[in-house]
């Protein structure tokens, strides 16, 4: 594998995870962009996606493989910026980013112009549809799909018998999506959706949402956000003296939302990917094995305890790229070419029973949003550690 970083707009990638290594570029070399946010407010995404970039193979049917990697600081106008010098100056085959879903739905008219496919490592896409068409066809994601996620969410409520629920969330696409698939999923299960409440993820302060969150009683809330910024709320209302239950989403399943929330995250279930609870799970789950090469790769490189979902994330759209590279070689198209990144995205969009470490991948002409086998479970924060619970995860994802 070879690695090529650029320091943009003053930042680079963060101290210690790779060596600078620049070496000349073979004519058949396939080229990967990558632009993910190791600074600004999801920085705890981007660093162990940044991280995985070292995992990946160096090579795919025998065809050498180059990542350039850049940071655009979870700004969607740096996002668009990276992905333009990626496509006319690196002149990639394919990108994978970025972190947050407002990062990667900025790129997605950037890429489909240029016809170079996309993988994003946050979710953004639609579920199974119709035919998926314009833009969107060059645009994939390796995260399960929100409908996905929130469903086995809104499982787990009913299990715990929740009645009435309250929701806080980002004021941004990731927050609105979550948002939608609550209201469409609630009331089947006779939960009462009584307040809902929106925050910036730049914002310091949730006071007063917090506040008219308790003031509407219900009996659990969910908080809809991700990264370091889920914390506000889960410590305010922790703080405030919330007593119910408090749900986050697969946003928060990562060990640095349980570092900067400590005890206040105790008691808190959440969705997450079974990559985060692997060495839990029964021996015949569909994707322990997949999923637990990654989780001990990651570990025997950056230390025990270090594995997160983000990173899985990366190393999803890495595989489903990987495996797409050969076929897309057999229809004789070099690297380098339109012809080969149509090639690509085509054997992309045809990509079925790949097993990963977050779920296994069926895509299609209809569908791009993610892998639906296998790939959600409930878990619970149990003195600062994460603890599957079967008994609240759906029979379908077992």
């Amino acid at each position: 594998m070879t690695l090529k970083k650029r320091f943009g707009w003053g930042v680079g990638l963060a101290a210690g995870v790779f060596a600078l290594a620049v070496p000349v570029i073979a004519s058949a070399q396939v080229k990967i962009g990558v632009t993910i946010s190791q600074t600004g407010p999801a920085a705890s995404l981007g660093i162990p996606e940044a991280q995985t970039v070292a995992l990946l193979p160096k090579e795919a049917d025998g065809t050498k493989i180059q990542y350039i990697v850049l940071d655009d600081g979870t700004n969607p106008t740096r996002a668009v910026q990276n992905a333009q010098a990626l496509i006319n100056d690196d002149h990639v085959d394919a990108i994978i980013g970025s972190s947050t879903t407002p990062t990667s739905l900025a790129m997605v008219s950037t890429v489909a112009k240029a016809k170079t496919p996309m993988v994003a490592v946050a979710p953004f896409l639609p579920p199974p549809s119709k035919a998926i068409s314009g833009p969107l066809e060059w645009a994939f994601q390796s995260p399960q799909p929100i409908s996905l996620m929130a469903s086995v969410l809104v499982h787990g409520m009913a299990a715990q018998h929740v009645k009435t629920l309250g929701f806080i969330g980002f004021s941004d696409g990731y927050g609105q999506d979550w948002l939608d698939n609550i209201r469409a999923l609630v009331g089947e299960k006779g939960i009462k959706l009584v307040d809902v409440e929106r925050y910036a993820r730049n914002d310091t302060s949730v006071t007063g949402q917090v506040l008219r969150l308790m003031g509407a009683n219900p009996d659990a809330i969910l908080i809809a956000a991700s990264s370091s910024p889920a914390v506000l709320p889960q410590q305010a209302l922790k703080r405030s003296g919330y007593k119910g239950i408090i749900y986050q989403t697969g946003g928060a399943a990562n060990n640095a939302v349980l570092q900067l929330c400590g005890a206040d995250c105790n008691g808190m279930f959440l969705d997450a990917s079974p990559l985060l609870v692997a060495q839990q799970l029964p021996e015949d789950y569909p994707v322990k094995k997949t999923s637990l090469a990654y989780f001990n790769a990651f570990e025997a490189k950056y230390g025990k305890g270090s594995v997160n979902q983000f990173g899985g994330n990366f190393w999803d759209a890495g595989q489903l790229i990987l495996h797409a590279i050969p076929v897309a070689l057999k229809s004789g198209a070099r690297p380098g070419t339109e012809a080969f990144r149509v090639a690509l995205r085509d054997a992309i969009e045809h990509t079925t029973g790949l097993a990963a470490s977050e779920g296994v991948f069926n895509l299609s002409p209809t569908f791009h949003g993610g892998p639906m086998k296998a790939a959600m479970v409930m878990i619970e924060v149990v003195d600062g550690k994460w603890k599957y619970r079967p008994d609240l995860t759906p029979a379908s994802q077992r």
